[in-house]
């Protein structure tokens, strides 16, 4: 719940004073607070500790896509957009892998997760020495200063002018991270407790999926380069569509495997577009807020979705040959994660398909071009079309 705060308060000092340093102060402000949260005394104190990282981890991802995107040719933008967003998953594919080795089978306590999480405190040094700041963002505020305008100026402007482009990109991150987290939050719990897999087993598909989502979006993101920004998104939710079956009820491990691979590949296919594709959309003088912020509301928006999935699963539990509730070894009825998954998976795919279709782009946009030629963004064609988009939205 607190992300949003951070994509706000470090979106806002980015726009104002720059991407570079609210970057490093925020990385080492919750790798300090991971460092923190493994020395915890008790649930109260850890649980205040989380609300910290929330702000801190709710700025990170908008500094960081801003930056990347602001920095680079227009025409490498989508390779490095699917490669920025696939930290995420090899992040969480490191996370699985250190989780069973340390955890599970050395036995070590949970606090060595949260100890080993301050790594990329690491990160500092190396943006401080290679990392410039942001080329768009310092032309910006020479322009801005040269008009006497304020930067509380610009925000009045962008809430203004921008309303309805900033309430679809939350909708579209809302399904986008409701894609997300339907189809890997809960389905470790799925394969332990209704597929009956080890913790190897889980493990082994865990990295298994991860590898689809690393190559997926890494891959699609490069091609959106060439076939556009919405098309490479609505063909991986109807590619990944077509691989819900065999990801959530594949008859055996290996054919479980191999859909689980498909499915995150294109749905981190898709997401592999999506830090060129919000910066793209943002109002220029709101690219350090808008990606951020519009992500982490979305985000917040599907913040249940393990949570509803796993209410539904054992609320309709698997039935046996005489439609009773089938029981495991403790007697338990088995939660029918399989079906709610793939009934989740199927609207949100959809949802996904519709969000993007009523949407625009601003593929290979310029970001200093309007500043460089004296033109008005509106001037832009694709922000023109953008333009129609937010009327309809806000029902002019």
């Amino acid at each position: 719940m607190l992300r949003p705060v951070g994509a706000l308060i470090f979106g806002a000092v980015a726009d104002r004073y720059g991407r570079k340093w609210p970057l490093m102060a925020d990385i080492l402000l919750y790798s300090l607070v991971e460092l923190a949260s493994g020395f915890s005394p008790n649930l109260i104190t850890f649980v205040i500790l989380r609300g910290v990282f929330g702000i801190a981890m709710g700025g990170e991802w908008g500094l960081g896509s801003s930056l990347a995107m602001e920095s680079l040719p227009a025409d490498a933008r989508g390779l490095f957009s699917g490669i920025l967003q696939q930290g995420y998953a090899t992040g969480y594919l490191l996370a699985t892998v250190f989780n069973y080795a340390i955890i599970t089978g050395a036995g070590a306590s949970w606090r060595v997760v949260f100890y080993s999480s301050t790594f990329p405190a690491l990160l500092i040094i190396i943006i401080r020495i290679f990392v410039p700041e942001s080329d768009a963002f310092e032309k910006a505020k020479a322009q801005r200063e040269r008009e006497g305008r304020s930067y509380w100026d610009d925000v009045k402007n962008v809430c203004k002018s921008h309303f309805g482009r900033i309430i679809y990109a939350i909708l579209l991150m809302a399904f986008f991270n409701f894609m997300s987290h339907g189809s890997q939050d809960l389905y470790p719990a799925f394969l332990q407790k209704q597929k009956h897999y080890s913790a190897a087993d889980v493990t082994i598909t865990s990295v298994i999926y991860n590898c689809g989502a690393i190559i997926g979006g890494t891959m699609v993101g490069y091609f959106s380069e060439y076939w556009g920004r919405r098309r490479v998104i609505i063909v991986c939710a109807f590619c990944g569509g077509a691989f819900i079956a065999l990801w959530a009820f594949g008859p055996n491990m290996a054919s479980l495997q191999f859909g689980a691979f498909m499915l995150q590949f294109f749905v981190q296919g898709a997401w592999g577009v999506i830090p060129a594709h919000l910066n793209e959309l943002s109002p220029p003088e709101f690219r350090g807020t808008f990606p951020g912020l519009s992500y982490q509301l979305g985000n917040l928006i599907s913040s249940a979705s393990a949570q509803i999935e796993a209410l539904l699963g054992e609320k309709f539990p698997v039935l046996n040959e005489t439609g009773q509730p089938l029981l495991d070894t403790n007697g338990a009825q088995t939660p029918n994660y399989a079906l709610t998954q793939a009934i989740f998976m199927a609207i949100m795919f959809c949802g996904v398909i519709v969000m993007t279709a009523i949407g625009t782009e601003s593929k290979g946009k310029d970001f200093s071009a309007h500043l460089e030629d004296g033109k008005d963004i509106n001037e832009d064609p694709s922000a023109m079309e953008i333009q129609k988009i937010e009327n309809v939205l806000d029902g002019k």
